[in-house]
């Protein structure tokens, strides 16, 4: 649970991200997008990544995170309501984290 929190935290702020770039961005290829089945294939057989976590965005997206405990690759997509799946961050060194962030107003 701990795990999704944090892959949860850095997929909400590339989230943010994406929205801002997306909203600028008038194609969609600049952000590498294609449907969704081709994305998917790509992160499992390229790169051996599965799902981690994911959570809905605004105008309906969804964002996920994949990541390969054996690479420690990751990836982070952003999935709209008709299919399109972009990747919006990848790169290296995935681990999950299992410490529990500080309660509020406790030092880091």
């Amino acid at each position: 649970m701990k795990e999704k929190l944090f892959a949860l935290s850095l997929g909400f702020g590339a989230l943010i991200l994406v929205t801002q770039a997306h909203a600028q961005t008038p194609t969609p290829t600049a952000l590498q997008c294609g449907p969704r089945g081709a994305v998917m294939e790509q992160l499992a057989d390229r790169f051996g990544e599965t799902r981690r976590a994911m959570g809905l965005a605004a105008n309906n997206m969804v964002m996920e995170i994949f990541a390969s405990d054996t690479s420690q690759s990751w990836s982070i997509t952003v999935t709209t309501a008709q299919g399109q799946t972009c990747l919006v961050a990848s790169g290296q060194g995935f681990e999950a984290m299992k410490d529990a962030f500080p309660a509020k107003g406790e030092p880091v």
